[in-house]
């Protein structure tokens, strides 16, 4: 028979018979045509090995069982190896039940103890979008003086809408892409001692802030709005959708952008590197202005706004 009647007749998939004879407990034997034949025999082994399997032990630890099939026995358990082999498995069960015993009445009694305290409110997840007081400013080191009338290089990214935006085509007149660091969730915690690094914390209200000025932006001038980090277009979607962005924010998990105009990064407790916050103003291919250092980031959208009527683009 073929390797699919094989595995239907016995009850497993092809692949686990192309296993078992990886593992040497299955030889098939070649056709004429140089295909695999099977017999009655090797059907009858793929059924042990899959009897055995359904009991805990692993097709590895089967050949005893073949073994005694191999030499005449009706059963692969009337041989003195395989029945060790059950002996080993029991061992390990009863090992495993008295682990789990242990661990359940562990639980039980720290169950049985919070229960006993008093029960207390939990705490109110952190609300990102609101920036706490008493925050570090950062200074301005000069990391971003170079930038002004640079081209914006070629580069293709991914954005929040799954869409590739080519940075070098946003299309006439001025585009924003305001680059911040990474953006929280609720949840799930920010880096420890966020709020210690000059910059880093306000990434959401930043977007919250673009988000409800985008109007005013796209009446000062302004073509398209774009936020930018390294966090992966998924986690983009996420923030994009949670905090009802009208539009996308770029995924640039390569600091492909930072390493074409020398962009300023820094890194934090679980993150190597992170981009720096600062804004570009983009016209026709070419950088305008830049934003740097930005603070507080969630007044920053106002502070474009200023810019953009103090710089008409027909005085531009």
């Amino acid at each position: 028979m073929r390797i699919g009647e094989l595995a239907q007749q016995a009850g497993v998939t092809v692949k686990a018979v192309r296993y078992y004879e990886q593992i040497g407990l299955v030889a098939p034997k070649r056709g004429n045509n140089g295909y695999r034949t099977y017999t009655g025999q090797d059907l009858r082994t793929v059924r042990e090995i899959r009897e055995l399997h359904e009991l805990g032990i692993v097709p590895s630890r089967a050949a005893p069982f073949i073994e005694c099939l191999e030499i005449g026995h009706e059963h692969g358990d009337e041989c003195v190896s395989s029945l060790a082999v059950y002996r080993d498995a029991i061992a390990e069960l009863d090992r495993a039940l008295t682990e789990l015993g242990a661990r359940r009445t562990a639980l039980q009694r720290r169950l049985e103890t919070a229960a006993e305290r008093e029960v207390r409110p939990a705490a109110a997840p952190a609300d990102y979008t609101v920036l706490p007081a008493g925050l570090p400013a950062p200074e301005d080191d000069g990391a971003a003086a170079h930038l002004p009338g640079k081209p914006v290089p070629g580069l293709i990214l991914r954005n929040s809408d799954g869409e590739s935006v080519a940075l070098d085509r946003l299309g006439a007149g001025r585009s924003v892409i305001y680059l911040y660091p990474l953006t929280g969730r609720p949840g799930v915690d920010l880096p420890e001692g966020w709020d210690a690094i000059p910059g880093a914390r306000g990434c959401s209200t930043q977007a919250c802030d673009f988000r409800d000025h985008f109007q005013e932006l796209r009446a000062a001038g302004v073509q398209s709005v774009a936020g930018l980090s390294s966090q992966d277009t998924d986690y983009q979607a996420e923030v994009a959708a949670r905090l009802a962005l009208p539009f996308p924010m770029l995924s640039d998990p390569d600091f492909a952008l930072a390493a074409a105009l020398q962009l300023p990064t820094f890194s934090a407790p679980g993150h190597e590197r992170l981009y720096a916050r600062l804004t570009l103003i983009i016209r026709d291919g070419v950088i305008e202005h830049v934003f740097y250092p930005i603070f507080p980031p969630n007044t920053h959208a106002q502070q474009v706004l200023d810019w953009l009527a103090a710089h008409p683009e027909d005085d531009a």
